[in-house]
């Protein structure tokens, strides 16, 4: 054992030793906790050391530690996988169609209102530290938060450029060591103490280029690699998918976009060197959240604190010959969900309801003791009762969608439903077959039964009961915006 790793095991005794023996709150009105909302970018559901989806070689103690002495949110969703607008659901409680953040291009529009300034308005302390990407560049202080450090669009893995408070700083270090030492800094020393607090704090990691702390670097490097089924250029991957997602694989988002020959002047590195620097990545923002456990404990606020970790969407490591999101996929839109609050979460709990990005707004208000306000536009829950372990009635279904990017053509617009048990995939603006897909069968989606005589039922009251919901919600009106930023169409031929 290694003098870092030993430190690590020390500092995840010192997390465990306090509390082996939470009290669990049985229901009613709660003390108003404080909450440290941890999100991470592109983090698939499956990569966390304990869940039986990870490769075996993944270290994740600290997210090991928050499912075994709290709660796994085995099946949580986002409503778009793509950065900008799965952080403004976030931060809205609105699909996207609602708050018109599309793409990763264009701000936020005017008058926008994201749930930290309800908490402001009830006297609570708010702090936002890392990644804001909404407006691409555009990195100024948004209404909401007290205290404000962060980067222009996607930051630097070392050495960020760092707007805290309007001012601009020069950092020293991996980005996620750094924002953590913000964090912590305010939690400490800046912070008022005599009220309540709310902490979102951001990572870039393990967003592309996958880079870890240099501590991390090559951690992994020639550990075997489980390579997905659907990975492999066959007839049986394709037979019946959707034609776009056999052309997908020689886009920007394509595996064999990356594995070309060195005259493609491919920026893209190889599958199996971006596989392991993505799990270094996800170490090194395990080691981070620990720090944050750690601090909580130290200073006796486990008891009076929620933390919960979360990722802005999930990403494709070679499934159905893709990498990075965007497609309703499982690999895409799940993501991973933790909760630990000593007293109020059980240990080693796990829920199977389907919770999405939408439901943390009206859930960090309840948890606050926060009246939701009359102005509030919300299409999630509050999940509060079901991490107390109260059983309430709950959504059937989750909806998600997104809308076609001039940046990054290969895949279309899609609106998706999906059950504990299916989903149906309707493809718009493409000469193509809509999808419908056995999840309890075929968790890897590799067969697409859309055309099944044994299933068409489903399918019609699964595709009139999305359009429903989407047209109740005005849902229907396809956003086109005028194109900006970089366009990244090329396409490898096969």
């Amino acid at each position: 054992m290694t003098r870092r790793d030993a430190a690590g095991l020390l500092i995840l005794l010192t997390m465990v030793l306090p509390n082996l023996a939470p009290h669990v709150v049985e229901g009613g009105e709660q003390d108003i906790r404080n909450v440290i909302l941890v999100l991470s970018d592109d983090h698939r559901y499956d990569f966390m050391g304990f869940h039986p989806g990870a490769p075996e070689w993944l270290e994740t103690p600290s997210m090991d530690y928050m499912a075994t002495h709290g709660m796994h949110i085995a099946k949580a969703f986002v409503t778009t996988s793509l950065c900008s607008p799965v952080r403004a659901s976030i931060l809205t409680g609105q699909y996207m169609h609602r708050h018109g953040i599309v793409d990763n291009q264009r701000p936020e529009p005017p008058g926008t209102v994201f749930f930290p300034q309800y908490l402001q308005r009830a006297g609570i302390a708010t702090a936002l530290i890392g990644k804001w990407h909404m407006g691409h560049e555009d990195d100024r202080a948004r209404p909401g938060f007290d205290h404000w450090v962060s980067f222009r669009g996607q930051g630097e893995y070392f050495d960020p450029v760092l707007n805290v408070n309007g001012q601009r700083r020069q950092a020293e270090g991996y980005e996620a060591d750094v924002l953590t030492t913000e964090a912590l800094r305010w939690l400490s020393e800046d912070r008022p103490k005599d009220r309540p607090f709310y902490l979102h704090l951001a990572f870039k990691g393990p967003h592309y280029p996958f880079e870890p702390a240099a501590r991390h670097k090559g951690r992994y490097s020639g550990k075997p690699i489980p390579y997905p089924d659907t990975m492999a250029r066959t007839e049986r991957n394709y037979r019946t998918q959707p034609n776009w997602v056999r052309e997908r694989r020689y886009s920007i988002h394509g595996i064999d976009h990356m594995e070309t020959g060195r005259y493609d002047d491919d920026p893209v590195p190889s599958f199996d060197e971006w596989y392991y620097g993505y799990c270094e990545a996800i170490h090194s923002i395990d080691e981070n959240l620990g720090r944050v456990i750690e601090f909580v404990n130290k200073q006796g606020l486990a008891e009076r604190t929620i933390v919960i970790y979360m990722s802005d969407g999930g990403f494709h490591m070679g499934e159905h010959g893709f990498y990075d999101k965007r497609a309703a996929f499982e690999p895409s839109i799940r993501i991973p969900m933790l909760v630990w609050a000593p007293g109020l979460v059980a240990p080693g709990t796990r829920i199977e309801q389907m919770v999405q990005n939408i439901d943390i707004a009206p859930t960090v208000l309840q948890a606050m003791n926060v009246p939701k306000p009359e102005e509030a536009d919300w299409a999630g829950m509050s999940f509060l009762p079901l991490l107390q372990g109260r059983k309430i009635p709950w959504r059937e279904y989750v909806l998600y969608e997104y809308h076609w990017e001039w940046n990054f053509p290969a895949t279309p617009t899609m609106l998706a439903i999906r059950t504990q048990d299916y989903k149906y995939v309707y493809h718009h603006g493409v000469w193509d077959i809509d999808s419908f897909h056995d999840l309890v069968n075929d968790p890897a989606e590799r067969h697409n039964l859309i055309d099944v005589p044994t299933y068409q039922d489903k399918i019609k009251t699964l595709r009139e009961t999305m359009f429903a919901d989407f047209e109740s919600r005005g849902g229907l009106n396809t956003p086109i915006r005028i194109p900006a930023g970089e366009r990244l169409d090329q396409r490898k031929l096969p």
